[in-house]
């Protein structure tokens, strides 16, 4: 389950060319058209949405931002665009909406069903969701080698140039099956996850 509306906003055409129906292309278009009331009525705007350390790690827009956004969804088809916390109901790649707030969109993907939670962080997040395991992807080896007792897998080995990006996935892949078969994360073994639950809030989070 991809989520985090604001983060697509700019690049949701890539996948609108995935989508298994038109129907889901017109659900997906209804969300983003809420995130533009909402940000508006609000005084604010989706291009706001880069965070300061977004900004420190090299993205200077939601453009830039929504493309890696949209990459973490990988090649398959959309099978189904949820509501926030809308229950799984097709196998396969889905899309649910929520904010572009880890906590928040987090506890959405578990109340749809996620089981393992994949999380990517540039700069280095403590974070777990207890009951649902999260195995932590570091995409850049510096804050890897920082922060090892924390992270399950070094992305950053691909800008290194010591792998591969069919590499890693492989290797990600096969973490999530040994993550559902029992093996503990990093996360599990550091004890974090009990104060992550934080259902959305229709109000000032964007």
């Amino acid at each position: 389950i991809l989520a985090e509306t604001p983060e697509i906003y700019g690049a949701e055409h890539l996948l609108f060319e995935r989508a298994g129906n038109t129907a889901i292309v017109k659900k997906l278009q209804k969300q983003i058209d809420w995130w533009k009331h909402y940000t508006s009525i609000n005084e604010g705007s989706l291009d706001n949405n880069p965070s300061p350390g977004n900004k420190k790690g090299g993205l200077t827009t939601i453009l830039e931002k929504s493309l890696g956004a949209v990459a973490k969804s990988g090649t398959s088809i959309m099978e189904d665009v949820l509501n926030y916390a809308e229950p799984l109901k097709k196998k396969g790649f889905n899309y649910m909406d929520s904010p572009g707030y880890d906590p928040v969109s987090v506890t959405g993907q578990v109340a749809s069903g996620s089981n393992v939670i994949c999380f990517t962080t540039g700069r280095g997040s403590c974070f777990g969701f207890k009951p649902s395991p999260s195995i932590k992807i570091a995409t850049n080896t510096n804050m890897f080698n920082k922060l090892e007792e924390d992270m399950d897998i070094n992305a950053g080995t691909i800008m290194d140039g010591e792998s591969d990006i069919a590499e890693i996935g492989e290797k990600i892949f096969h973490r999530i099956i040994s993550t559902a078969s029992g093996k503990l994360t990093k996360s599990e073994i550091n004890g974090y996850g009990d104060d992550e639950f934080n259902p959305w809030v229709i109000g000032a989070t964007m």
